[in-house]
């Protein structure tokens, strides 16, 4: 007999707000709790959801012993850690949304609590869960493109989204926005492992806060395959949250391009002029249905807490895509490329 789980959720704005109304919508979700330090936010998501509790102090919810799993949505990205630790230690699956830490012996820590309390432990790198990207996984595994040569990567989000990401932290477009596709590529190439990243910060629009307008990195596999990230976050408006992304992924015996430019609905309106319906990374409701990756995302988080399945993303994994980035943001700082792996200690 299969027992529905109760869920926290910590966070709930526009990534947290997706997870509970996901929550809401499935079945292996017996009861919601919500934490969210916004009092009209919290009144909304909380009736939007039933909730059996909402408070603004997220450690209310660790006493609740019936809540099984905890989805962590909340920013600024330096809650990630304190809240994640305390929720593991609590012996509670946890969701964390990207990035899994600020460094990386924080990162380890919380992998070896999850360990010791034998509980799931997963990070947010939601566009595994998009079927176009999934495709390029399912060619790989089963032959049809030979052996992986190189792969590109050109990632560009709307400007207003690209204020609101940098101004919150001091975190880089490698850190914030690349990090997806440096999952993403990694889990491809699997079981190769990274050795080698090179990056350059290109300064424009954002150069007076001190902010690079997009950056660009390489990185090189043991077995010599080279793949290349390009992240920017300063194009026009075209939709509030608008993404624009196209891959290339080249084998020996063939090749996938993924045009994810969310260019095949566009909607154009005297007002406002052309955009770009459903064209975020998260994805968003429609009516009755949703377009993007992130509820499926969140129910796979369910069944794998619900069901006892392994999850997709492991922790160990999003730690190799997190010193992928620190070593990407050295290289721009030191202009020279970066040997992996990085020494683990403070201070990187």
């Amino acid at each position: 007999m299969i027992t529905p789980i109760n869920v926290g959720i910590i966070g709930t704005g526009w990534c947290g707000g997706i997870r509970a109304s996901a929550c809401k919508a499935n079945p292996l979700v017996d009861g919601i709790y919500i934490a969210e330090i916004r009092p009209e936010r919290l009144a909304e998501v909380a009736q939007e959801v039933a909730a059996r509790k909402a408070t603004s102090e997220w450690r209310e919810l660790l006493e609740v012993k019936e809540i099984d799993a905890f989805f962590i949505s909340a920013t600024p990205e330096t809650t990630h850690f304190p809240m994640a630790r305390e929720c593991l230690a609590a012996g509670k699956h946890v969701f964390l949304e990207k990035p899994i830490a600020l460094e990386l012996h924080e990162a380890d820590e919380l992998i070896r609590i999850a360990r010791r309390h034998q509980v799931k432990f997963t990070i947010g790198y939601s566009q595994r869960f998009n079927h176009k990207f999934a495709y390029v996984k399912e060619r790989l595994a089963d032959g049809t493109l030979g052996t992986p040569i190189s792969a590109l990567v050109s990632r560009h989000i709307a400007r207003s989204l690209g204020n609101k990401i940098s101004g919150r932290t001091k975190l880089s477009p490698a850190a914030m926005e690349a990090t997806h596709d440096i999952d993403y590529i990694l889990w491809l190439l699997e079981p190769r492992k990274p050795v080698k990243v090179y990056s350059q910060w290109v300064y424009g629009v954002k150069k007076e806060a001190g902010v690079p307008d997009c950056q660009w990195i390489t990185i090189t596999m043991d077995d010599g395959v080279a793949f290349v990230i390009g992240a920017g976050w300063i194009l026009p408006p075209g939709h509030p949250n608008f993404s624009w992304c196209w891959i290339e992924f080249v084998a020996s015996e063939g090749a996938v391009f993924v045009d994810n430019t969310h260019r095949d609905c566009v909607i154009t309106t005297m007002k406002d002029g052309a955009r770009f319906p459903m064209s975020s990374m998260p994805g968003e409701f429609v009516g009755h249905t949703y377009a993007g990756p992130m509820a499926p995302e969140t129910d796979h988080f369910v069944q794998a807490c619900a069901l006892d399945r392994p999850v997709l993303v492991t922790p160990e994994q999003a730690r190799t895509v997190m010193e992928c980035y620190i070593a990407a943001d050295l290289s721009a700082e030191r202009g020279e490329a970066v040997a992996l792996p990085l020494p683990e200690a403070r201070g990187l």
